[in-house]
């Protein structure tokens, strides 16, 4: 009789095939490279073919056709165990968001969600909106907040963006006819937007920084080299929110990676749509 299959092997099979790469898979499950390579050889000699060419990590005959076994398996097994286990809910999340949504909203949702749900693990990517939705579109995570416009269909609640400095007005700083500005990369909404504006009103200004780094954004911010864009709520308590152009308010979506759900991962999402909106 052949050996039952083990769970963390599974895990690690479909978090492969879904990632393209050893070493994001090696993030996702917390291994070293080599220990995902060495579950992938242990699961392909449990089955006996080859899951994935020796090329690379992309999928064989044999690969494709065993990952939908392996996606119903570990969904069937997360659902079993949260509706018998005394313990509730269990399973594994890899959620994505915007670095200001982390620091305003995230540690709030995750002390509440833990508190009801501690045998569910929840683990972190820190992306802008765009590279979210690659990360979505390749199964990378499982779910994630994005930015959208303030009125589109599904938002959880709207976000005010704010310029940012480390002087209430623009006339207490000396630069002159140009406006130094730290923004995200010029793929980020907000960073879309900060330029938008100040084209709209007519001030000339230049990029002086750019990082999708939020502490970046801030330590600049604070040095009074140059004036930053942020959602209201992640502005430290310390920096001033400056009267220039208005910037748009911004919609906050939860989307998700298209493939079967697992309990977890909607448990979270409905836990999201019913606090965010009153952070």
């Amino acid at each position: 009789m052949q050996a039952p299959l083990d769970l963390k092997l599974l895990t690690t099979f479909v978090r492969a095939a879904h990632s393209g790469t050893l070493s994001a898979v090696a993030i996702q499950v917390g291994r070293t490279q080599s220990a995902v390579t060495m579950q992938i050889q242990r699961l392909e000699e449990a089955l006996g073919q080859n899951l994935f060419h020796r090329s690379g990590v992309r999928l064989t005959g044999s690969g494709e056709r065993f990952l939908a076994y392996a996606e119903r398996i570990l969904k069937i097994h997360d659902e079993a165990i949260s509706a018998l286990s005394d313990r509730g809910l269990h399973g594994s999340i890899i959620f994505g968001s915007p670095e200001d949504y982390l620091s305003a909203f995230f540690p709030a949702l995750l002390k509440s969600f833990g508190t009801m749900y501690p045998d569910v693990e929840i683990k972190v990517v820190s992306a802008p909106t765009v590279e979210l939705r690659t990360l979505l579109n390749a199964r990378q995570i499982d779910l994630a907040l994005v930015s959208n416009a303030h009125d589109a269909q599904g938002v959880v609640r709207t976000e005010r963006l704010v310029w940012v400095g480390s002087k209430p007005t623009l006339d207490l700083y000396e630069f002159g006819d140009t406006v130094p500005l730290a923004l995200s990369a010029s793929n980020a909404v907000d960073h879309r937007a900060a330029c938008e504006a100040m084209a709209r009103a007519g001030l000339r200004y230049k990029i002086a920084y750019a990082s999708n780094s939020l502490a970046g954004l801030i330590a600049v911010a604070r040095s009074g080299l140059a004036i930053s864009v942020m959602a209201q709520e992640a502005v430290p308590s310390d920096l001033h929110i400056l009267p220039l152009p208005p910037l748009p308010r911004l919609g906050i979506l939860i989307a998700f990676a298209d493939t079967e759900r697992s309990p977890a991962v909607e448990a979270f999402a409905n836990h999201i749509r019913s606090v965010l909106p009153s952070l």
